[in-house]
């Protein structure tokens, strides 16, 4: 079988690094010939990708309502008309406009909604008044256009996901949806084992600097902790616009001694193994990969309820679930896990436990069954 993924970047994101896992998992597969495309060399995962067959090829849609497109895919055409794939599938809104320009019959196409795409949602009134959403409109007529010829399959990475879109798609579409949670390397997070006798509170949050992430709330709870005479400390990993914002918080703050921004690493498990809990401040999430990640390496987790990532709390067995932004209660979960052993114990034991069914090498049996049916 020829599979090929086609997403824009290898930007650090859930998006690309569940791309890059799928396409390892898949190319270990006897019989599957597994080639991924990307229209940029910006790549923060070259770690991963030399693992796979990676190829660049620069590519680009961008449809007008009054004017004449821009279209950039006659190279990419050649390519697929090289490799002759059996399935297409595309992952994030920018790699389905330039996928589906063009199809091919004989291929199943298979769209990944890695998050409730806006230029989806359905026309209102207010979209009138603005020329973006009509814009994403048009998108939205074209695309769907497209994917009724071919038949287009959906993956729904939450049942969060799965929802916005049997509301957003015809039902002729809406049909063709499967819920299928993401999936990690258990085996790469639980490899450290833990060490759940450690005296020192430390939290991790993994996450861009942008605003849906919402690290300025993460700095609130660390205050909390700080006003009740909490000996702690934060890390914060990852890299965007608003981490010089953060950091300068952290000073105003005086938080120094006790929060730090790291920047993006590619040795994730090792920090998860070196702390104690995860704290999870995004405002919209619709999976929670990293929050996956932190349970196979034995971290109970603290997160703001955004949507998808409310599939993988089960409060009070791996961790806490929070609906509103609340630093005092926050502060309370987290104090409440750490302060009683027996519990933090328990926690952990059933989060690497429960990660374990979101395994990639289930996933990936999953995915080809699809594949082939």
């Amino acid at each position: 079988m020829n599979i090929l993924h086609i997403i824009p970047s290898l930007r650090k994101g859930g998006a690309e690094r569940l791309v890059l896992d799928i396409c390892i998992a898949l190319s270990r597969v006897p019989g599957c010939n597994v080639t991924l495309v990307t229209f940029s060399d910006e790549n923060e995962y070259s770690h991963l990708s030399r693992q796979v067959y990676h190829r660049v090829i620069p590519s680009k849609v961008i449809p007008s309502i009054s004017g004449r497109p821009v279209v950039q895919v006659d190279a990419l055409l050649r390519f697929i008309y090289e490799i002759k794939p059996d399935v297409i599938h595309s992952h994030l809104f920018e790699a389905e406009m330039v996928s589906r320009w063009v199809t091919l019959s004989g291929v199943k196409y298979i769209t990944h909604c890695h998050d409730n795409m806006h230029q989806f949602r359905k026309f209102g009134w207010k979209d009138l008044l603005s020329k973006k959403r009509l814009t994403e409109l048009y998108e939205r007529h074209l695309i769907i256009r497209m994917y009724k010829i071919i038949d287009n399959r959906f993956i729904a990475i939450s049942n969060h996901t799965s929802d916005y879109f049997k509301k957003s798609l015809p039902a002729s579409l809406a049909k063709n949806i499967t819920l299928l949670p993401n999936a990690i390397n258990c085996k790469k997070f639980s490899h450290y084992g833990r060490d759940n006798d450690i005296k020192l509170l430390s939290l991790i949050n993994i996450g861009s600097f942008v605003p849906k992430k919402n690290q300025k709330f993460l700095l609130l709870i660390a205050e909390q902790l700080k006003k009740r005479g909490v000996d702690f400390r934060v890390v914060m990993l990852g890299d965007g616009p608003l981490r010089s914002d953060i950091e300068r918080m952290v000073r105003e703050s005086g938080l120094q001694s006790q929060v730090s921004c790291t920047g993006n690493v590619d040795n994730v498990e090792e920090y998860l193994h070196r702390y104690t809990i995860y704290v999870h401040t995004s405002v919209s999430e619709p999976f929670g990969l990293v929050l996956l990640e932190a349970m196979a390496s034995g971290l109970p987790v603290v997160t703001l309820n955004g949507g998808g990532n409310a599939d993988l709390i089960e409060n009070g067995k791996n961790g806490f679930l929070i609906n509103k932004q609340d630093a005092e209660l926050f502060a309370d979960k987290i104090m409440e896990i750490w302060e009683n052993k027996n519990l933090y114990s328990q926690m952990s034991t059933y989060a690497q436990e429960f990660a374990k069914q979101y395994d990639i090498k289930e996933y990936v049996d999953k995915l080809l069954e699809l594949y082939k049916n």
